[in-house]
């Protein structure tokens, strides 16, 4: 079997779905995605900014029903004085994992959080860029595994 990494398999459509809680941190995120997006020669299609991760998957799902080949959640949580920041990073987290699963596309996770103040979120403005990564190398090889399962099976 061939090495699957190293397959391109034509134009990769990125969706990119933004949470507008602590907008500062989110915008340079969003740039981010969409500058390594380029790079990478994907394609960003579509951008839907949503009012926090919370309220990500709804947004995420719609995307995932259109021609995209993967969605990038973008967001940060930033610590409280409470454990929301847990509970909502840990519950969107799941149910973003659950969409790709449940489509078949790769939904990667640019959110940064839990447990972090606004700093250290200044700090993890690459995660987008990061999860841009992920979702195009992950594309590429599910592209050429999905191409060898056809020509062998």
């Amino acid at each position: 079997m061939s090495d699957v990494s190293v397959q391109d398999g034509g134009e990769i459509k990125l969706g990119l779905v933004v949470a507008e809680f602590n907008r500062d941190i989110t915008y340079a995120m969003e740039i981010v995605a969409k500058e390594h997006a380029e790079f990478l020669g994907a394609k960003v299609t579509g951008v839907l900014r949503v009012p926090g991760v919370f309220d990500a998957p709804i947004a995420i799902k719609e995307m995932l029903q259109t021609d995209v080949d993967a969605v990038v959640a973008i967001g940060c949580v930033i610590e409280g004085e409470t454990e929301h920041d847990e509970i909502v990073a840990q519950h969107a987290a799941r149910k973003i994992m659950d969409l790709s699963l449940e489509y078949g596309k790769p939904v990667t996770l640019g959110i940064s959080g839990p447990g972090m103040g606004r700093i250290a979120a200044h700090q993890r403005i690459d995660y987008a860029k990061r999860a841009v990564e992920a979702a195009v190398k992950l594309v590429r090889r599910l592209r050429a595994f999905r191409e060898q399962i056809k020509q062998t099976g």
